[in-house]
């Protein structure tokens, strides 16, 4: 069997193990309530000196209050702060936007936000083999043009920092905040940022032969702008790892298909209880990497899984099939943005965990203004 024969197998075995876990529909599934964000007139701030550096194997500590802490027990004021946000220019000027969020969201009877699933039932703690990588490597190289330029991998693409992104709109790319600002400055890299696009090789060559044994090459486009939350920015690290995300906006629009965010649901409402994310591990170059794992624990700020992933894979765009109403199917949706790792205390025993931002409905806000420009869009959206 030549490798291409076995690389196509692996992936039609692939396909029908997911197609024989695919789910039923819910019977009730209530939309959660989403608040309104209203941003000021934003304010010039001195240009970044982009001297910090990229950190791509991200980790932080934290203790059971991880678990427990909530956006809606947080003072208005100080989510509104949270929720201010940084625009970085191609020209290296930057400004700062403040935010008020509206009360119906806040006050009065309690929204009608997903409940995740806390962490008073934690799992027994497995061992790990190597940093990010549980038990026998899940992971799935995803090669050949009927898969590279396939929905949802065609989602996929690179940060010219090092890290992954996806595709939310068609100028616009979701990634993870530390791979282009340390949480007091931008990255190096930011200074002229790009967004990768793969092209697959035989696109490229005039030789069948050679093609099928070349890895893709990438189209670079250059960043117009960078919005990075203030949750982020001079934060500890266990508290802004909730803002671990920004959005990149394009200097022109792509052609390809893109993933549409949703408030991410409790994992219970997940299409199998699992999330899926592909993205350009450090330790698979030239390579999409795409893996899928059930959720282990949740906050309501943090997915907690155990995701094969290595440095590079921050950023990606974690989705799970979420039903929707209107089309009456189950849809991939973006729900969350891959972290890094983190360490968790429980009981005086470390547990360790790979994690993903909650895209809750303040973040869907934030983030579906960013891409809009006119928070009346984001209402319905």
């Amino acid at each position: 069997m030549t490798p291409r024969e076995s690389s196509v197998l692996t992936h039609l075995l692939l396909l029908i193990f997911l197609l024989l876990l695919l789910p039923v529909a819910p019977s009730v599934l209530h939309p959660p309530h989403l608040p309104t964000l209203v941003p000021h007139a934003p304010t010039p701030l001195t240009r970044s000196r982009f001297s910090a550096r990229t950190q791509l194997d991200f980790t932080t500590h934290c203790n059971s209050t991880c678990l427990h802490r909530g956006e809606l027990e947080e003072p208005r004021e100080q989510l509104a702060q949270k929720l201010s946000f940084e625009t970085l220019y191609a020209d290296g000027s930057r400004t700062l936007t403040t935010v008020d969020v509206e009360e119906d969201g806040l006050g009065g009877e309690p929204p009608s936000y997903p409940s995740p699933r806390r962490g008073s039932g934690l799992r027994p703690r497995r061992r790990r083999v190597r940093r990010q990588i549980y038990g026998a490597d899940g992971r799935f190289n995803i090669q050949g043009d009927n898969f590279l330029l396939d929905y949802p991998f065609s989602t996929a693409v690179r940060i010219s920092t090092g890290c992954t992104g996806v595709l939310v709109s068609q100028q616009h790319v979701l990634t993870a905040a530390h791979c282009v600002h340390d949480g007091k400055d931008y990255v190096n890299g930011a200074r002229k940022l790009r967004v990768g696009f793969l092209i697959p090789p035989s696109l490229n060559a005039t030789n069948g032969t050679l093609a099928s044994s070349k890895k893709p090459l990438v189209r670079w486009v250059r960043v117009k702008r960078t919005r990075v939350p203030k949750g982020w920015i001079q934060g500890p690290q266990e508290v802004s790892m909730d803002f671990d995300y920004a959005l990149l906006e394009l200097r022109w629009p792509h052609r390809r298909p893109f993933m549409r965010l949703s408030v991410a649901p409790s994992s219970d409402d997940l299409a199998g209880k699992r999330i899926h994310f592909s993205g350009f591990d450090s330790d698979r170059p030239g390579e999409l990497v795409y893996r899928f794992c059930p959720v282990e624990e949740e906050s309501s700020d943090l997915i907690y899984q155990h995701c094969d992933a290595r440095p590079g894979a921050s950023g990606s765009g974690v989705y799970g099939r979420v039903w929707d109403d209107g089309l009456e199917r189950w849809e991939r949706k973006v729900i969350g943005i891959f972290s890094g790792h983190q360490w968790l205390e429980i009981d005086g025993e470390n547990r360790d965990y790979n994690v993903a931002v909650r895209i809750t409905p303040l973040k869907f806000a934030q983030i579906c203004y960013w891409v809009h420009g006119n928070r009346l869009d984001c209402i319905q959206d």
